[in-house]
């Protein structure tokens, strides 16, 4: 028999992941009372195709899937644009946050999903645009208590490697780093999850949370002050091999900008940066609204 967290892993896409989350929220019990056991395998008949668990619809001829597999699934298609500009959180912490205990108010609009597992785990999706605001909200109200890791993962429309797949790799990570901060990780990318280590040694995966916070600050700046063009142009030139020719094009840039601008990349010194903190850098603009200076 399937518990809910089995459900979790059974998803495919982070549609099919939505989808199980929203459904869990308004299930309490999994499977439906008098549910049992599908028939096993064979020529004439096999259980749902989805969870390999359950037996068939009977309410429509020819049904491949049981009744909880179908619900999710109809409802996947419905949430698929939604869960497309979302970000997943796994969270192993030595407490849970104030905005997952039961009758701690309204749940934050940016919050599409929630998943209790423990006392010590749970799982969000979020609207990729609410990392910075919910990250806050967890440094005010709990400060220096709240302490473990929190990982951020995007979703995959991909069935070669599953939503469950990565949920099994962020798990699996966690027990590498101590409840003594809290400390975030961000992948902005499904295949980086697999390369963890490689990130870590460039110094672009693992941050404290004032660290990640002011990060993507900074992000919101940048995305504020510089238009596209300009961000695109920027990171031609710190990509660029060769540093006499860089030099001249960086100050014809310069004079290019108005002098927000070129305060902004003097204070940071972005030409010292590695390239591997430019490109996350580049990564977060699109996890961060921009400021309305004008």
């Amino acid at each position: 028999m399937l518990n809910r967290f089995d459900w979790l892993r059974r998803s495919r896409t982070g549609a099919e992941l939505l989808a199980t989350l929203h459904y869990l929220e308004s299930h309490p019990g999994l499977p439906p009372d008098g549910e049992g056991l599908g028939p096993p395998p064979s020529a004439l008949n096999s259980p749902c195709l989805r969870c390999w668990i359950y037996p068939r619809a009977t309410t429509k001829p020819n049904a491949r899937y049981c009744p909880t597999c179908r619900a999710i699934l109809d409802e996947a298609w419905q949430v698929g644009e939604l869960s497309r500009h979302a970000v997943v959180v796994w969270g192993s912490v030595n407490q849970l946050p104030r905005q997952l205990r039961t009758g701690s108010g309204p749940r934050d609009s940016q919050v599409l999903g929630t998943y209790v597992h423990d006392e010590n785990h749970f799982l969000l999706m979020l609207y990729h645009l609410g990392i910075k605001s919910w990250l806050q909200e967890l440094a005010i109200y709990h400060g220096a208590d709240l302490k473990g890791l929190i990982q951020f993962f995007p979703t995959t429309g991909s069935r070669e490697i599953g939503m469950g797949d990565l949920l099994c790799w962020m798990i699996h990570q966690e027990a590498r780093f101590p409840k003594d901060r809290l400390r975030v990780r961000f992948f902005s990318a499904s295949h980086q999850i697999f390369s963890a280590r490689f990130y870590e040694r460039e110094g672009v995966l693992t941050f404290e949370v004032t660290e990640f916070l002011n990060m993507l600050e900074m992000a919101s700046v940048f995305r504020s002050v510089l238009g596209p063009e300009e961000q695109e142009i920027l990171r031609k030139l710190l990509h660029m091999g060769d540093t006499n020719e860089a030099q001249f094009y960086w100050g014809r840039f310069l004079g290019s900008l108005g002098q927000e601008g070129r305060d902004m990349l003097n204070a940071w010194k972005v030409r010292q940066w590695s390239k591997p903190r430019i490109n996350l850098f580049y990564e977060l603009i699109e996890y961060v609204e921009f400021y309305q200076l004008r």
